[in-house]
């Protein structure tokens, strides 16, 4: 069974970090590109990040550059995304997703074909 099951949300302080896990089971996770999606409440589906399988290309949200950063572990089929400087704004539901096919990973939910069951994100004083 194709899973993925992501970890590490929780409260944080405004500047404070932390950093998400996206581990894949029934696959194996280099063979796909992988993105990093967030959903507010009352919002649409964002796209944070996303990591391109085999060459490793990466793409970032205006709103997350320079704070976060992606990056893959194929040893233990796992993805990351660690968050800096954080802020209220960054609250949101975090889900990590695997699309196969394409040259590149894209920051368009609708492309990608396995998602988790999400991590929620608070950050707040």
């Amino acid at each position: 069974q194709l899973q993925l099951v992501e970890s590490g949300g929780g409260l944080v302080q405004p500047g404070g970090s932390l950093r998400l896990s996206c581990t894949a089971s029934g696959f194996i996770l280099d063979f796909y590109h992988i993105g990093w999606f967030r959903q507010a409440p009352g919002k649409g589906r964002e796209g944070v990040s996303c990591i391109s399988s085999s060459v490793g290309g990466t793409n970032y949200a205006d709103s997350v550059k320079g704070r976060f950063t992606i990056s893959r572990d194929n040893a233990k089929n796992t993805v990351y995304l660690q968050m800096n400087s954080l802020e209220p704004v960054d609250t949101a539901n975090y889900y990590c997703a695997a699309m196969l096919g394409g040259p590149m990973c894209v920051m368009e939910g609708y492309e990608y074909n396995y998602w988790g069951q999400g991590t929620q994100v608070t950050v707040s004083s």
